[in-house]
């Protein structure tokens, strides 16, 4: 006892105090994250043993921990995030799927629901950062896996969540059927449910299946309806961004090129603002409506002219300056170039390759029927070495043509030959004198049926 014979009182330890010591998990957690760029499998371990770990060794002996269980969440939420990216730097896409099923097991049950959907998502979204994943089916296969724990476990909207992220993936593996399939059983539970913020997703994409598939009016009626749902709800603004592009890419395909210009400027107006690597699609889209709307190169080249624009200048532009002007020469030999020289940028985009392939034909066709107008019989060889393009394809777009009734000819295919036959322009009285028939016709039918009900 000190002087006095008073005992001197022990301090207090508050809740604030002991939140400000980390438990085992923390400091763990702290060290883990300190190896996991350059010794990443001791980090994997140590990470896994605050995850599902209930004991841990200090100093030798082993005791139980006791701690918080909010602190203990956040410190097993944070060690899922450092896995996910050992994970992904190392391409350990089984690691993954390990980690999804342990969490199954051991975390999902003890956390919300909320909580729950957020990591498998980010589960998911890591998953797809791994090359790769998409083309061997392995990110499809794990959404339909863990579609179908969403159901056993009851958990719905979770499960039209991953439902949406399948169809979009089978949307991109092209696998239109399939994309379909979930996107109509979704549609009607989501609007019995009457969540808007999803409805609005599904309905965008069933926008673009439709428009994958060629079905231009359906593609555009789910884009009214996904554009009346939003006028419901706030619609974040990369997601405005997305619903301005779709609606460009219709424009586009029912050639109204002006009114997809605009829209496509909005979507680049709003991508721009947040730093959207789709800002320069958008870019890439308005250079394509300045095309196809016949504008000079110097209207295409003007788009991109702006201290704005200019920071994403690149490749993708520049194939579309080029096609400009080969467009403006009316060379296919100089399209061709463009075409194969910037391959990647035009051919892989399937909005851009769709209307550029559009644009070849009309130009091909052009050059075929100015080559052509001078002879009533030519041979299609001599054609082909006119437009320096081999004798199958000119003959495969001549006999399209006689088809289309785009050329008033025939193909003597024994003979190589093409036999044009003169564009007669007949007199008005020839068409007045069917009309006249016509109409005689109808008389006697009308006479012959009131004869018949005399009798």
């Amino acid at each position: 006892d000190p002087p006095g014979g008073s005992q001197k009182e022990k301090p207090s330890t508050s809740r604030a105090d002991m939140e400000e010591i980390p438990s085992w998990r923390e400091k763990a957690l702290e060290d883990a994250i300190s190896f996991k760029d350059h010794e990443p499998d001791r980090a994997e371990g140590m990470l896994l043993e605050v995850l599902v770990g209930e004991q841990t060794n200090f100093g030798g002996e082993m005791r139980k921990v006791d701690e918080e269980d909010e602190r203990k969440v956040r410190a097993q939420e944070a060690a899922v995030a450092a896995l996910l990216e050992i994970y992904v730097k190392m391409g350990n896409v089984s690691g993954i799927v390990k980690l999804l099923d342990l969490l199954k097991l051991r975390f999902f049950p003890r956390v919300a629901k909320a909580k729950t959907a957020k990591l498998v998502r980010t589960l998911i979204d890591a998953v797809d950062r791994i090359p790769g994943t998409k083309d061997s089916g392995v990110l499809q296969g794990l959404c339909e896996e863990t579609i179908e724990w969403c159901k056993s476990e009851k958990r719905t909207f979770l499960r039209q969540k991953i439902e949406g992220r399948l169809a979009a993936l089978h949307l991109e593996s092209k696998r239109f059927l399939e994309a379909m399939t979930i996107l109509d059983e979704l549609l009607r539970e989501v609007k019995r449910l009457d969540d808007k913020a999803h409805l609005l997703e599904i309905q965008l994409l069933e926008s673009k299946v439709y428009r994958a598939l060629r079905n231009l009016p359906k593609s555009k009626a789910a884009l009214t309806s996904a554009r009346t749902t939003a006028n419901a709800i706030y619609v974040p603004p990369a997601f405005q961004g997305e619903i301005d592009m779709q609606a460009g890419i219709v424009a586009a395909d029912e050639k109204d090129y002006k009114t997809a210009y605009s829209y496509f400027y909005e979507a680049f107006e709003g991508f721009m603002s947040l730093d959207d690597p789709r800002a320069a699609q958008n870019l890439k889209y308005m250079q394509l409506c300045k095309i196809m709307a016949n504008s000079s190169p110097g209207d295409v080249i003007s788009v991109v002219s702006g201290s704005v624009a200019l920071k994403y200048a690149g490749p993708d532009l520049e194939a579309m300056q080029s096609i400009a002007k080969a467009y403006e020469a009316r060379s296919l030999q100089d399209f061709e170039l463009v075409l194969e020289k910037y391959r990647s940028q035009l051919g892989d985009d399937p909005v851009v390759e769709t209307h550029l392939s559009s644009l070849y034909n009309g130009l091909l066709e052009n050059n075929l029927l100015r080559i052509i107008e001078p002879f009533s019989r030519v041979e299609i060889e001599h054609v082909a070495s006119l437009i320096k393009l081999n004798l199958s394809t000119v003959e495969s777009k001549l006999s399209q043509m006689i088809l289309d009734k785009k050329l008033n000819g025939i193909l003597d295919q024994g003979n190589g030959i093409l036999v044009v036959y003169e564009t007669r322009t007949l007199p008005k009285a020839y068409q007045s004198t069917i009309d006249t028939f016509s109409k005689m016709d109808l008389v006697v039918d009308s006479l012959f049926e009131r004869a018949l009900s005399l009798k």
